[in-house]
C-alpha cells in the first residue's frame, strides 16, 4: 500500500514542474486527493456497500471538486492535474498512467443500465483541459486528446484527437506520452507537433491553387509571346499574367 502512495505522489513530481516537496504535494493537490479517496469508494461499491462508496465520492466531490464515480476504475500513477470540473462516469475505465487536465468529462451516451456506457483509456493517454469524451469505446495506449476536443468514436493508440467533433491525427513515431520512462518525453495538455488534419486539408488545396494560379499566368504569358511574334493581339485585356493569388495570407489563417 506504501509502495504505490509513494508513487503516487512521485507521478506527480514527474508531471508538474510546479510541484515542490512531497508535502506540498500530499498537502496541496486535489488531484492526489481525489484518488485516494476513489480507493475506499471504490472498494464499496463492489462489496456491496453501494450508498457508503457514492457517499465517499460525494465527499470527494466536495473536497475536490473532482468527481468520479465509485464504480469507475482508475490505474496506477494516474495524475488528475488541476482537474476542478472533472467528472468520470460509472463505467468509465482509466489505465496506468493517464494524465487528465480540468474541465474533462469521460461521459456516456447510452441509458442502458449495466452496459458498458463510458470510455476506457489506455495506459499513458493525455486528457488536455475541458476535452469531452462520451461514449463506451477505447482511447489506445499514448493517446492524446486535445483541448475542448469532443471525442465520439475511437482514438488509436498513440493518436492524437482534436477538434469537435474530433479528427484522428494517426502517429508517426509511436510514442507514447509516460514520463515514467526515461527515453519518453512528457506532453503538457496533449501538445502535439502535428497539425489538425482540416487544416492540412486547407494547406493543401491552398498551395494547389497558388500552384494553377501560377500556370496559368505561365500560358498567358507564352500565348502573348506567340502572339507579339505574329504581330496580332489574342491575348483578352482581363487576362492575368501574372499569378496574385494570395496563398501566403491564407496559409497564415490557417496556422501555417
Amino acid at each position: 500500500m506504501f509502495a504505490r502512495l509513494r508513487s503516487d505522489i512521485q507521478c506527480v513530481l514527474d508531471r508538474d514542474p510546479a510541484a515542490r516537496s512531497t508535502w506540498e504535494v500530499i498537502t496541496c493537490y486535489p488531484g492526489l486527493h481525489a484518488v485516494w479517496l476513489h480507493r475506499p469508494a471504490h472498494w464499496c461499491w463492489h462489496h456491496g456497500f453501494k450508498w457508503l462508496g457514492r457517499f465517499i465520492s460525494h465527499v470527494a466531490r466536495w473536497l475536490t471538486g473532482i468527481e468520479i464515480h465509485p464504480g469507475a476504475k482508475v490505474g496506477e500513477r494516474v495524475f488528475f492535474d488541476h482537474a476542478m470540473g472533472v467528472v468520470v462516469g460509472e463505467t468509465a475505465e482509466i489505465g496506468d498512467g493517464c494524465t487528465i487536465y480540468q474541465g474533462v468529462t469521460l461521459g456516456g451516451t447510452s441509458l442502458y443500465k449495466g452496459t458498458k456506457r463510458h470510455p476506457t483509456l489506455g495506459k499513458d493517454v493525455v486528457v488536455s483541459a475541458g476535452a469531452k469524451v462520451l461514449g463506451g469505446f477505447v482511447v489506445g495506449d499514448g493517446a492524446k486528446i486535445g483541448s475542448n476536443a469532443v471525442v465520439i468514436k475511437p482514438v488509436p493508440a498513440g493518436a492524437t484527437a482534436v477538434g469537435i467533433p474530433a479528427r484522428i491525427i494517426p502517429s508517426k513515431t509511436g510514442e507514447s506520452a509516460d514520463v515514467t520512462e526515461p527515453a519518453q518525453k512528457f506532453q503538457a495538455y496533449g501538445i502535439t507537433q502535428e497539425d489538425d488534419p482540416l487544416s492540412q486539408a486547407m494547406r493543401g488545396l491552398i498551395d494547389n491553387a497558388a500552384s494553377q494560379e501560377h500556370q496559368i499566368a505561365l500560358l498567358w504569358q507564352a500565348i502573348e509571346t506567340l502572339a507579339d511574334m505574329k504581330k496580332r493581339d489574342c491575348v483578352p485585356q482581363d487576362a492575368a499574367r501574372e499569378g496574385c493569388f494570395e496563398a501566403d495570407k491564407l496559409n497564415q489563417l490557417v496556422g501555417k
